[in-house]
């Protein structure tokens, strides 16, 4: 059974963008709800569908197919719910892993997340001086989340470890 297992954090800094490499990306959802959603996404000239079931803890099942660019610039115009996440995700290894970290335009302008894949939820890994606080567990964070209540909609930033204000 393919499960994803991610880690997400906010950023400290920019540090990271030394040795990053970025690509466009653009996703939609069919389906947005807790327990599984389904979202289509463009990624220069290749193009997926992924079926998502519910988070626990850092860990989720995820089916992910690779399908016609035509038929996902489709989906994305004439199916997806309102609000196209438009980011763009920079690559960064470090110490054995690669880190991807998105940069957020349109409605979730000004947002930047930092995301790790490990193998299990306890797995040991190394953490940059840029990454600031986990919000792994916190929904807000969730692409799909974001698609719904997008970043830009969010209160007042407080400071650099709480964008939200949530403090």
């Amino acid at each position: 059974m393919p499960r994803e297992i991610e880690r997400k954090f906010l950023l400290r800094n920019n540090d990271w963008k030394g040795t990053a490499t970025g690509k466009k990306y653009r996703q939609g959802y069919l389906s947005n709800r807790p327990e599984c959603t389904v979202r289509v996404r463009t990624v220069g000239d290749r193009a997926f569908l992924a079926i998502k079931g519910a988070t626990v803890g850092a860990t989720r099942l995820e089916y992910e197919y690779e399908i016609p660019v035509g038929e996902a610039q489709e989906m994305l115009q004439r199916l997806c719910l309102p609000s196209i996440i438009e980011k763009t995700r920079y690559v960064v290894p470090h110490a054995d892993h690669t880190w991807e970290i998105d940069e957020f335009q349109g409605e979730n302008r000004g947002l930047l997340l930092a995301e790790i894949e490990l193998e299990s939820e306890d797995e040991i890994f190394e953490v940059p001086g840029w990454i600031g606080a986990e919000v792994t567990e916190d929904p807000r964070y969730y692409n799909a989340s974001l698609a719904a209540y997008p970043f830009q909609k969010w209160r007042e930033p407080q400071t650099p470890d709480d964008p939200a204000g949530t403090s």
